[in-house]
Order: structure tokens, then C-alpha cells, then sequence
């Protein structure tokens, strides 16, 4: 093949295989053939178009090729030089559809990551189709280019395409697409000699090359032409500055045979692997290893440190060689975080399980996931206030594991956060670990939680709970189970899905009575009553409201019991039954004004007055009006006391007494004339 070369500005990107969203900038050269073959292939003329129709899809471009051999180079070249023209205005969101250990990503995790590329966030538990749909209707009257990187089939594929001919994909993969209509695949191979030579020139010096031109060409022919393996060949002779290509040559060909390569692996960028491998020191070659323990394929100077054992700038230092040999790649973060490629994955992982002992690679996973969580607590600690028991318990920990402010551990929370979700994904797919994959996954809710709130957070929450919910039901812990089923059921009823709300909250209760926890059966039943009543199963409603009560009154719980009082007060008001509301606002009250609540005293007094006056009963409303706006004023409670002020008013204006409801309403409008002056000047010495 002629003019296929492909450049980056370090040896870490030159293995042109798949790159991660913010990463040093890469330079390009070559395939030069393919990148026209490509573009031509945009306006080439389908069927649809021969029949006299528009096309009702995105066209698709396949380039198809072997891991290592830089396809996902070219294809981000390709896109860039599209963009540049200005067809694609929206810009280019990119996903990939493998996973680091090779199992395809599912669907919906990878419409979920284009959502987020387009500002956009699918609500939590919603499923693939679902998913999808929200994908294509963005997508419907943009012009984005789409790049699907590591495509396993087309069954990953199709979902994702959008219903825009105005939009474009490419789609890498490592064969063909069949099932997808009118792809053509371009496929690539290795580099020509010429490009290879350059390629590998660029790498170690171009003396090196000059002084032996003969044996830099077998050598490149010995790799194949393949981009990774040169790279790694190269990184190699560039830390050894006394070596010759001949001798890289030499030691190459003395290898042992290779056993048969993990799938997708070509044996020459397997040979190039071992020996770089087996060239580097024991520590630093274990560390290598371990690295395929690596969440998602990212790791940090942590995470190296964890895996292994050593001092935090220890790691850094060797996850910062590995890249100058072309074996990790960096990201630019204020906190560098180093990615895998995926053309390496598989090698690391058969080397670790051929060269270490389960029990030594179980201890390491172990070590991660305990740094893991303390990071997760300092990161949700720090965001405490100052002298809090928390904060103090922070400044106890060594300064590596400290944030200096909550800004800091924000940004790393938001750096980290697709490698944190995948080691609690591999934690809890692990199976051995438990106690510590659910003390990830609570410390990862509660982080998320304190930096993003619940609401922006609620997909990884969803996420989340499913995980905690998978390992009580394999360890038979039923107080944990109802635990995560009334998570998920709150979040499920937060977007509107109120029957699988009410299927998980049947399930909680269960599960809170197998555990006899009182707090879970008494949530549970009275999450059940909400359910109905969104459903509008009154009488239902009611008899959950009214289990719920029992028990809290069983267990003497007075404030649970008036706000339940109160919820009973609602449904038998929406189901029409004015007097049971009556009787069940009258004893909210009552159970408030004990506990000396002076504000919720006034505000169920307030539904007591409506549901009088839905009765037919107005002088009995008005009265119990006057008797909230009272507690409201003895309560200081500025805003409630205006909110009532206005109530009153409009019942008086019901009343046929016009003058008495104006005074009203001009007392109201001087609370809040009074409550606005004061927010306003707290603003003004809050800005001074």
C-alpha cells in the first residue's frame, strides 16, 4: 500500500488507535489514499438516491481494520478535515461502543454519553429504545458529524444512527458492518515501507535510521507496518540512546515463540509488547501488569500507587515513562490521568494472569478500591463546613489523600467520574469483594450527591443503587435490599414511571419486613400510599397512608405521625370525603402544635380551612383562616403569614365583603414589601 503513515506528537499517540476526549494534540501524515477513497465516498450516489429518493438516514463510513493499526487515527483525522469545511456547523460527538476488557458498552451507557456531548440528560432507569429515541430526535435538525469508535457489530451501530441525511457517521471497526445498507468498508492494513520507516525514524532519531536505512526496513517489515507496534519498537530504542535498529532487531527475533495471542492481537504487535515488557525493570513491569486491573482502562498516579504498592510520585514517575514508551497515553487534566490503549488491553491482561498469582492480583484490586474509597470520602468531606467532625477527621489524612478546597475535588470528581463508575461496576461484577464494592459504591453516591446534588447525579444514582440492589440480593442482605429498592423507587417516581415505583416499593416492604427494620417498612408502606394516590387510587392511598400511621404511632414517633395525618388529610380531600379530611387535618394540627412546630400548626389549619370550605362551610372556614394567619404571626413566619393573609382575603371576597378582604391584601403586600427589603439588603452586605 503507498502513502499510509500516520505522526502524533509523541509515541504515546502514534499507535493511532482509539483516543479518549481531551488529549495532547496529535499530528497526521499519510493515507492520504484512504482519506480521499473516504470523502468520495460521502457523495457517492445509493440506491435511495438512484430511485429518486432522499435518503431517510445518516450515511455511514466504515474504516475497518485491525487494533493497532491506526484506523482511529484516520478517522479522526477524517473528521477533522470535515469539520473544516464547514458541512457539519454542530460539531462532533463521539462515542465508543467496546469496553476496555472487550465486551461491548450497552446501549443506553453509550446514547447516555451523546446525550451528555449534546447538554442533554435522559432520565434515570430509562432504557435503550428510550435512550436512543432521545438521541435521534436531538439530532433530527442538527448537522453533527458522529464518530463510533471500536463498533463490535452493527447491532451496537444501528440504534445510534440518526434519522438526518444531514448528519454523518464513521464508524471504526475491526470488520465489516453487515446489516447496515450501503456501508462500504475502507479497510486499512499495515503502513508501506517507506511510511513505516518514517514513522519509526520519528520516534528513535532519524541518525539511527540514516546510518542503516536496510535494517530499519526489515525491521519495519518485521512489525508489519503497524503503527502501535513500531511505536512500541521505537520507545524502546529512544530510552536505550547507545542501540542500534539492528540490535532491537536481534533482540526481537530472540524472543520464545508467543502461545496464541489474545483476540484481535497481530503477533507482531504482540512481540513488540514483550519487549518492551520484558526490557523494563521487575517493579515497573509488575506495575504494568496491574495496570490491566485499571477501571475502564484509566488510571491515575492513585491508582498505580494502590495497584502496587508504592509512594503516589513513585507511580507518577512510571506511568510517565510507560507513556515516553509508548505504552500509556496521556490526558491533558490538571490532574494527568493515563489511558490503556485498547490494542494493549488484552495483552496486559494475559500477561497478568499468565506472570502473577490470583491471590497477589486479588490483594492489589483490593488496595484500589480501599484508596478509592478514602478518596471518595475526602472529595465529599471537603465540602463540609469548616470545624465539622468530618473536616476534622479529613485534616487526619495524609496530604496525598486531601483536597485544598471543594472546587479541587469537584474537578477531580468530574475528571474521574466515567473510571470511578467502572470500578464500581467491575467491583461488584468481581464477586469476592463485596464489603468493599458496596463502601465504593455508598462513598460514590454520597460524592456525587454533595458535588452535583441528587437531581443532576440521578442517571449515575439509578446506576448505582441497580449495583448496591445486585449484591444484597447475592449476599441475602434484605436490609440493604430495601434500601436500594426504595432508592430506585424514588427515582423512578421522580420521572413520572409511578407503577414500577409502586412494584419496587411492594418489593422494599418485603424486604424491610424480612430485615424487621421499622424505618424501611414504615417508608415503604407509606411510599406505597403515594403511589396510589398519584395514580389516583384514593381509597388505596388511605389505607397505606393509615398502616404507615399505625406504626408510627406504635413507635411513638409524633412528628412522622402529624405530617402522616396530614397526607391522609389530602387523599380524603381529592377523593371528596371533607369530613374524614377534616378529622385527619384537625389531628395534623393538634400533633404540630404538641411538638410546638408553630409554622406547619398554621399551615395544616390552612388546609383545614379549605377543606371547609369545599364543604360548603364558609364562616367555619373563615374562622379557622383567622386562626392560621395568627399561629403564622406567632410563628415570625413572614412569607406563610402573607401566603394566609391572601387566602383570607379571597374567602372574605367569597363572603361578599369586599372592603375587609382589601385590608387583607394590603397587609400581605406589606409583609412581602418588608420580607423583599430584607433579602435585599442580606444580598447587599452579602456582595459587600
Amino acid at each position: 500500500m503507498t502513502d499510509q503513515a500516520v505522526d502524533t506528537s509523541g509515541p504515546a499517540e502514534a499507535a493511532g488507535t482509539e483516543a479518549p476526549a481531551v488529549r495532547e494534540p496529535v499530528r497526521f501524515f499519510g493515507r492520504e489514499r484512504e482519506l480521499k477513497e473516504l470523502r468520495d465516498d460521502i457523495v457517492r450516489t445509493g440506491l435511495d438516491t438512484m430511485a429518486g429518493r432522499r435518503s431517510a438516514r445518516a450515511r455511514v463510513l466504515l474504516i475497518a481494520g485491525r487494533p493497532g493499526s491506526g484506523r482511529t487515527a484516520l478517522a479522526a483525522e477524517l473528521a477533522r478535515r470535515l469539520l473544516e469545511t464547514g458541512d457539519y456547523p454542530d460539531g462532533l460527538l463521539r462515542v465508543r461502543l467496546t469496553e476496555t476488557g472487550g465486551a461491548p458498552v450497552p446501549t443506553e451507557s453509550a446514547a447516555r454519553d451523546l446525550l451528555g456531548q449534546l447538554d442533554l440528560t435522559g432520565p434515570p432507569g430509562a432504557d435503550a429504545d428510550e435512550l436512543t429515541g432521545m438521541v435521534r430526535e436531538a439530532l433530527a435538525d442538527r448537522r453533527v458529524l458522529l464518530l463510533l469508535d471500536d463498533a463490535p457489530d452493527a447491532a451496537q451501530v444501528d440504534p445510534l444512527l440518526p434519522d438526518n441525511p444531514d448528519c454523518l457517521v464513521v464508524a471504526v471497526s475491526e470488520g465489516p458492518l453487515t446489516g447496515i445498507p450501503g456501508v462500504r468498508p475502507c479497510t486499512i492494513g499495515g503502513l508501506d515501507a517507506g511510511s513505516a520507516v518514517e514513522l519509526l525514524g520519528r520516534a528513535t532519531g532519524q541518525v539511527r535510521i540514516t546510518v542503516d536505512p536496510l535494517t530499519a526496513q526489515t525491521m519495519a517489515e518485521e512489525c508489519g507496518g503497524q503503527p502501535a507496534a513500531l511505536v512500541l519498537i521505537g520507545g524502546w530504542l529512544a530510552a536505550r540512546p547507545t542501540a542500534s535498529v539492528a540490535d532491537a532487531g536481534r533482540q526481537l527475533r530472540a524472543l520464545p515463540d508467543d502461545p496464541e495471542p489474545p483476540a484481535g492481537a497481530a503477533r507482531p504487535l504482540t512481540r513488540a509488547f514483550r519487549l518492551v515488557h520484558d526490557s523494563l525493570p521487575a517493579t515497573a513491569a509488575r506495575i504494568l501488569r496491574l495496570l490491566a486491573l485499571a477501571p475502564g482502562g484509566l488510571a491515575d498516579a492513585h491508582t498505580a500507587s494502590a495497584l502496587a504498592g508504592c509512594s503516589v510520585s513513585a507511580a507518577r514517575t512510571t506511568l510517565d515513562d510507560f507513556v515516553k514508551l509508548g505504552l500509556l497515553r496521556r490526558e491533558c487534566v490538571e490532574e494527568p490521568q493515563y489511558e490503556v490503549p485498547g490494542c494493549l488491553a488484552g495483552l496486559l491482561r494475559a500477561l497478568l494472569e499468565d506472570r502473577d498469582r490470583p491471590a497477589e492480583i486479588q490483594l492489589a484490586r483490593a488496595r484500589m478500591l480501599e484508596r478509592t474509597v478514602r478518596l471518595l470520602q475526602s472529595c465529599r468531606a471537603v465540602t463540609d463546613p469548616e470545624g465539622s467532625p468530618s473536616r476534622r477527621k479529613l485534616a487526619g489524612l495524609p496530604r496525598s489523600l486531601r483536597f485544598p478546597n471543594p472546587e479541587a475535588a469537584a474537578a477531580w470528581l468530574r475528571a474521574r467520574r466515567p473510571a470511578l463508575l467502572a470500578a464500581a461496576r467491575a467491583a461488584v461484577e468481581d464477586g469476592e469483594l463485596d464489603t468493599l464494592a458496596r463502601r465504593l459504591v455508598a462513598a460514590l453516591v454520597r460524592a456525587l450527591a454533595a458535588h452535583e446534588g441528587t437531581d443532576a447525579a440521578a442517571p449515575d444514582l439509578y446506576a448505582l443503587h441497580g449495583l448496591v440492589l445486585a449484591v444484597a440480593e447475592r449476599r441475602d442482605l434484605p436490609r440493604e435490599r430495601a434500601a436500594a429498592l426504595l432508592n430506585l423507587a424514588d427515582l423512578d417516581a421522580g420521572t413520572g414511571r409511578t407503577k414500577e415505583a409502586l412494584a419496587r416499593y411492594r418489593e422494599a416492604l418485603d424486604a424491610g419486613r424480612a430485615a424487621k427494620d421499622p424505618y424501611a417498612t414504615g417508608r415503604a408502606m407509606e411510599s406505597v400510599g403515594g403511589a396510589y394516590a398519584e395514580l389516583g387510587d384514593y381509597p388505596r392511598a388511605s389505607d397505606w397512608y393509615g398502616r404507615a400511621l399505625a406504626q408510627r404511632l406504635t413507635q411513638g414517633e409524633r412528628a412522622e405521625a402529624a405530617r402522616l395525618y396530614g397526607r391522609l388529610g389530602t387523599v380524603h380531600t381529592y377523593a371528596g370525603r371533607y369530613g374524614e379530611a377534616l378529622r385527619n387535618w384537625r389531628a395534623a394540627a393538634a400533633g404540630h402544635r404538641r411538638l410546638g412546630d408553630l409554622p406547619a400548626q398554621a399551615r395544616a389549619l390552612s388546609e383545614m380551612a379549605r377543606v371547609q370550605e369545599y364543604a360548603g362551610r364558609p364562616q367555619e372556614s373563615l374562622r379557622t383562616c383567622r386562626e392560621a394567619v395568627e399561629w403564622a404571626r406567632r410563628a415570625k413566619d413572614v412569607r406563610l403569614q402573607a401566603a394566609l393573609e391572601l387566602r383570607l382575603a379571597d374567602t372574605l371576597d367569597r363572603l361578599g365583603d369586599p372592603a375587609a378582604a382589601g385590608l387583607h391584601r394590603g397587609t400581605a403586600e406589606r409583609l412581602l414589601g418588608g420580607a423583599s427589603g430584607t433579602c435585599e439588603t442580606r444580598s447587599a452586605s452579602a456582595e459587600k
